[in-house]
């Protein structure tokens, strides 16, 4: 999975290009990840991320046959660039999502069922002198990098039924636009708009058999555990204040519809 706020130039690794190439594991990727003020995460984390971030989906564009796709994600922040669960270099909160886990590793689609994986050649972590071998003498890859692979494989996988996911509940009609404004004792407000939530409206007129279907799939838990997370948004108004200088009213960070923002 490429992550375009964070992956800036992925790379695929090639043994006779990259032959020298080694990777600081020593190095701390903090500073990169402090300007995210989300990130993609996938139905598999759910369970554990829901008690940190809130959880929704945005617009991912069509797939091959032209139909559209939707992507979950774990918000940081409200603002864009501020990611609120970073303080002072260290993360404020306990599950990192799998894709910063691997970075600055990706895996990318370089044709049909075909996979390269890939480096993120702005990172300051790889040099040519200090670090983890990519590859041996005999340019072949190395166990580090084998094992980067393996779990770069992992992750596509739950990508891939992340997208099913997504299917299903765009099948069922469950999404809609949504904005969270967070409200400030001044009378201003923050609005994050753009994301995609679950519409109980429609979710509560789901026939018997249809939420019988997401029960066994498991999609029954993860809108569970997604609405779960919404609690998340107002410990994210607190931190923004705290940030930033204000303090938040007593309702700061209420979800409410309303048409996604303009380009």
């Amino acid at each position: 999975m490429i992550h375009p706020e964070l992956h800036t130039n992925p790379v695929p690794l090639d043994r006779q290009q990259h032959r020298l190439l080694r990777v600081r594991r020593d190095m701390s990727d903090i500073t990169r990840f402090a300007a995210l003020n989300s990130s993609f995460v996938v139905v598999g984390e759910f369970a554990e991320a829901c008690k940190d971030y809130p959880l929704v989906w945005i617009h991912a564009g069509t797939d091959a046959k032209g139909e559209a796709q939707v992507a979950p994600i774990a918000v940081f922040g409200l603002t864009r660039q501020d990611n609120l669960c970073i303080d002072r270099g260290t993360w404020r909160t306990q599950y990192l999502p799998v894709v910063l886990r691997v970075y600055p590793f990706a895996m990318a689609r370089t044709g049909d069922d075909m996979w390269a994986v890939c480096y993120d050649a702005s990172s300051q972590r790889f040099s040519l002198a200090d670090g983890e071998a990519l590859f041996g003498a005999d340019g072949e890859p190395t166990d580090f990098t084998r094992d980067v692979q393996k779990q770069l494989e992992q992750v596509e996988a739950e990508v891939e039924r992340s997208r099913q996911i997504g299917r299903e509940l765009l099948r069922c009609d469950l999404l809609r636009e949504m904005r969270f404004e967070a409200k400030l004792p001044d009378g201003s407000a923050i609005n994050v708009e753009g994301f995609l939530t679950i519409d109980h409206e429609r979710f509560g007129a789901l026939s018997d058999a249809d939420v019988l279907k997401l029960h066994k799939n498991g999609v029954l838990a993860l809108i569970h555990a997604h609405h779960v997370s919404l609690s998340n948004m107002r410990r994210l108004a607190q931190w923004h204040v705290e940030r930033h200088g204000a303090a938040p009213s007593a309702d700061a960070a209420r979800p409410a519809a309303a048409p996604p923002a303009q380009p």
